[in-house]
């Protein structure tokens, strides 16, 4: 299977139900064990679909079983919590010094700030890799971005990931997965130098 950066996703009754957005990656087993689709409209609704009800993807599209339905009943990707912040309530009531004549300032305990955290429903050890994740060599130098992810089926691990650069004349390089040391959100660490990616053939467009 080839899951493409955006490729539409469509429901088993051939309606169009979202993008994709992300693949999701187990790091240890390289592996593929969801996407996230995006649904259209205005409501950035994410939801996560496990591979198992994933028909047939391509770089023109991906199909999803009759279990997924429109998705709805799917777990959303992300949700928001408002948790208190480390420093909430920290220090007691302050008292000024007061200056000659003039009762001291006396300063109440600060209310509780709370911040805003995002709890990923993904499984442990799994990270929902970006499709334009930045990939970056042994060296740390930037060679490309991730412009597909290619898995063999079963067990639905990753072989290659297809990885473009430039901006308007994109070369394209087919990466074994082998060479992948590094898996992040935004970012996939290469083993090899920039030299071997440049060794590689031309993926054909």
């Amino acid at each position: 299977m080839e899951f493409e950066q955006n490729a539409p996703v469509v429901a088993a009754n051939g309606d169009a139900v979202g993008h994709l957005d992300r693949v999701v990656v187990d790091t240890e087993k390289k592996t593929v064990t969801h996407i996230v689709v995006q649904k259209g409209g205005l409501s950035k609704d994410a939801r996560v679909v496990p591979i198992s009800l994933i028909a047939e993807a391509s770089a023109d599209r991906i199909s999803l079983q009759e279990g997924a339905g429109d998705l709805h009943g799917l777990q959303a990707f992300e949700e928001k919590h408002l948790v208190m912040s480390g420093a909430a309530g920290s220090g007691g009531v302050v008292v000024s010094q007061p200056l000659a004549g003039m009762p001291g300032a006396v300063v109440s305990d600060p209310q509780p700030k709370y911040v805003k955290e995002v709890e990923q429903h993904i499984p442990a050890g799994t990270v929902a890799l970006k499709e334009g994740a930045t990939v970056v060599a042994a060296d740390g130098k930037h060679v490309g971005h991730v412009e597909r992810v290619i898995t063999e089926s079963p067990p639905d691990r990753a072989t290659h990931l297809l990885v473009s650069k430039g901006l308007i004349s994109k070369e394209r390089k087919l990466i074994p997965i082998t060479w992948v040391n590094i898996f992040s959100e935004d970012e996939v660490h290469l083993t090899v130098e920039p030299r071997q990616l440049e060794a590689l053939e031309e993926y054909p467009t």
